[in-house]
């Protein structure tokens, strides 16, 4: 027997159960009033109202929907009506029943295009993405998700953080809890100077070592720094990331490219440029996947004892699979070098942590801006990541992430040869993603395509987006965080849609 408050009055006026209501309902639950259902339609009604906020995107994927009864009381209807309203939605997919975790949005309702009508590219896609850019892209919802950048988040070892963590909190004192070192907690300042020692051949003493916000906040500090001391350009590589890129020139006043070919930068065309420093990722150009070759990297630093300054984001650098390590380069030159790293590839973006070791000179100006920046960087996630670093547990993930990473790798790899075979493959020997350039040809721009791709549920970057140089069309492809079957699709996806191009 339904006990609903609004039932016996409601059937007192004759109305039937399932759709019955009292004058005085609504809701706050999207200002929902079934005063505004046409007589006999509560269920049609509140069914076409929920439809509408997942299809509008005010009931997100994720979001928990009140329980039936207690809508039903809110609305002062039978509980009935919310019943057979959300048994609709789950029969079309977009909420399922979680048990105990109640009625949960699981997707938006597919829109179906009409036959041989195009569908309209994504606003976010063009030709200059604007500072908001990455933003859009990274919260725009897709079936498959191929964007750089991003490691196997599922595989983030959550035992591990948790026994750190606990082990962590256990040994910590109350005053342990207040305001940390600007620099860094030693704990951590120590276990990255072993990292870098162990992985990256620096020799570095913890006292030189600035814990970060992960590298964005690296070049936010060094292009404040530099400023202070007169240095307003920063050359950059073409292609390379436009996110590094609009960090610096966000600082800076100008961000002059530098072409890249087989072996890195070219170093003549950086003279040629007179920039007194430059921006470098010379163990995994982005997105090239170019490693900075011999002869180029003695070249580069006989520019950089001459006087030039190296910042060198050591992106990717863990993360190889066909090739022996290189050393980096703060480890040949310390003096001249700013070097940057993070462990968003490693662990998750999610924690904003990195480092950054900068020549002495430099040292007070980068301190000072981190200072005023936050005070220092949150203290008890330092200490677990120390923790983890220490412990050996850091080193194991990277073997597991490696051995996931290369599968992938070759799934897409294969996929490109399948589904792309015009396309050339670059950087597949180490990194999270493959850089494709496609046919000159090709009947559309790289932006057009990528948005054609989202449009059919594959997120991807355009390649232009990374050069401001003449450079061949083509698509940076992260291929860590998706599984071997949504590769496999989504590059079907991107064939069908270059045939059709072309």
């Amino acid at each position: 027997m339904n006990r609903s408050k609004a039932e016996p009055s409601d059937q007192s006026k004759g109305a039937r159960p399932e759709e019955a209501r009292s004058e005085e309902s609504g809701a706050d639950f999207l200002q929902l009033d079934p005063v505004d259902a046409p007589p006999g339609g509560l269920t049609d009604w509140l069914a076409r109202r929920l439809r509408e906020a997942v299809a509008d995107g005010r009931l997100p994927a994720g979001t928990r929907l009140p329980a039936s009864r207690v809508l039903a009381a809110e609305l002062g209807v039978s509980r009935g009506v919310v019943t057979d309203a959300y048994r609709r939605l789950a029969e079309e997919g977009q909420v399922a029943g979680r048990g105990r975790g109640g009625t949960v949005v699981v997707a938006a309702p597919a829109v179906p295009a009409e036959p041989d009508t195009p569908r309209p590219a994504p606003a976010l896609f063009r030709d200059d993405p604007g500072p908001e850019g990455f933003d859009l892209l990274r919260a725009t919802p897709a079936r498959i998700d191929l964007t750089p950048g991003v490691p196997d988040l599922a595989a983030f070892p959550r035992g591990a953080w948790l026994r750190a963590e606990r082990a962590v909190l256990d040994g910590l004192a109350a005053s342990d809890l207040g305001y940390g070192d600007v620099r860094g907690t030693p704990a951590l300042r120590r276990a990255v100077a072993h990292w870098l020692a162990r992985n990256r051949g620096i020799r570095a003493d913890p006292d030189e070592v600035l814990i970060v916000a992960g590298t964005a906040q690296a070049l936010a500090l060094l292009g404040r720094a530099l400023g202070r001391t007169g240095i307003d350009e920063v050359a950059v590589e073409d292609p390379g990331s436009l996110g590094a890129r609009r960090q610096l020139a966000h600082w800076l006043c100008a961000t002059p490219p530098v072409p890249v070919d087989a072996e890195g930068i070219r170093v003549d065309a950086l003279r040629a440029t007179g920039a007194p420093a430059v921006l470098l990722t010379p163990a995994h150009q982005y997105p090239t996947g170019v490693v900075l070759g011999g002869d180029r990297r003695r070249e580069l630093l006989r520019w950089a004892g001459e006087g030039g300054l190296v910042i060198e984001d050591d992106y990717d650098a863990e993360h190889r699979y066909d090739r022996p390590p290189v050393p980096a380069l703060r480890a040949a030159l310390p003096d001249r070098v700013c070097y940057a790293g993070s462990i968003s590839k490693l662990l998750a973006p999610a924690l904003r942590t990195g480092w950054l070791l900068v020549p002495a000179r430099l040292r007070g100006a980068v301190l000072d801006a981190k200072r005023f920046a936050d005070l220092g960087s949150p203290v008890l996630p330092q200490l677990v990541l120390a923790r983890l670093m220490e412990s050996g547990d850091l080193d194991r993930h990277l073997r597991l992430l490696r051995r996931r990473h290369r599968r992938r790798r070759d799934a897409m790899t294969a996929a490109i040869r399948t589904h792309l075979p015009g396309a050339t493959v670059h950087g597949a020997a180490a990194g999270l993603h493959l850089m494709v350039t496609l046919p000159a040809e090709l009947g559309c721009t790289d932006v057009e395509l990528a948005a054609a791709a989202l449009a059919e549920g594959v997120k991807a970057q355009p390649l232009s987006w990374h050069a401001r140089l003449p450079y061949p069309p083509g698509l940076v492809l992260g291929y860590a965080a998706g599984s071997v079957v949504e590769i496999e699709e989504g590059l079907a996806v991107l064939g069908r849609l270059v045939r059709r191009a072309s």
